[in-house]
């Protein structure tokens, strides 16, 4: 049957974009895929459903790092593709023991786990957000000068990108899912007790910006059903798509990223 989550996910642009979310039986994982500029690299699409598909195949058993490191090796030589010339993608994994609740992050998604009594632990990889610090400051700054997202900006991030290739899965740099196993040893993993769990919400970023733009309690997300998380989404995109069509208040890569939800409550447990 596997593990019972309820989750919504939503291209930014031509179907079924970059974004990845599946179960096994007893875990949860999120992608959020980027394409490579190297124009012999398969798309991004490719990566993430084959990586998925790896890992889903692996995750229920064995050390969460053991676990990712298998599942890029499977597929970069699947995909025949090398390091610096291949997509990547962010990674979230979720599982449930019988005594601990494991979270493993890989990139700048966000994992949000919710305590007895409402506390909160939130994790994230945030090595990428420290790199060209200036350069990514840039661009939104003129984003809320009310540049747009033309030319200039297009130019303004692959800027960006030439400036964090060179430190991509490299020691002072930032580690993301790619081609180098390696990558897998620099994940960021906790584990808690299964009775400290109220419930765990996992996110891209496309749809994490937007929970924290409105200030929202990571529990008002975790308790939706499917369809209130269909809704958030779409309602997300919307607003992107009417009110701030240009990035003006909030300065981001493009008009729409995916956006993907997942939230997983034991059973019997109360949302607080």
């Amino acid at each position: 049957m596997g593990l019972i989550v309820r989750a919504a996910s939503l291209p930014g642009g031509t179907p079924p974009g970059q974004d990845r979310w599946g179960t096994s039986e007893r875990a949860a994982v999120v992608l959020d895929g980027a394409s490579s500029y190297s124009p012999e690299a398969p798309a991004a699409d490719a990566y993430v459903d084959q990586l998925l598909a790896c890992l889903l195949r692996r995750i229920d058993d064995g050390d969460l790092r053991d676990v990712l490191r298998d599942a890029i090796t499977e597929t970069a030589t699947t995909l025949g593709v090398s390091p610096g010339h291949s997509p990547s993608s962010t990674v979230l994994m979720l599982r449930v023991g019988e005594r601990d609740v494991e979270i493993a992050a890989l990139g700048d998604s966000t994992a949000v786990i919710g305590h007895p009594g409402g506390t909160t632990t939130r994790i994230t990889d945030d090595r990428l957000q420290c790199i060209s610090t200036e350069l990514r400051q840039d661009y939104r700054d003129e984003l809320r000068r009310g540049s747009g997202f033309g030319q200039e900006h297009r130019v303004r991030l692959r800027e960006l990108q030439r400036s964090e290739t060179p430190r991509r899965n490299r020691r002072g740099g930032y580690w993301i899912a790619e081609a180098d196993p390696a990558a897998a040893d620099e994940s960021v993993i906790r584990a808690f007790p299964r009775d400290a769990v109220a419930w765990v919400v996992l996110a891209s970023d496309g749809a994490q910006k937007h929970v924290d733009r409105l200030g929202l309690p990571w529990s008002e997300i975790a308790a939706k059903d499917d369809e209130q998380l269909v809704a958030f989404i779409e309602a997300a995109q919307d607003w992107e798509t009417h009110a701030d069509p240009e990035g003006v208040e909030l300065p981001r890569s493009k008009r729409h990223d995916d956006k993907t939800i997942l939230a997983w409550t034991p059973v019997m447990s109360p949302i607080s």
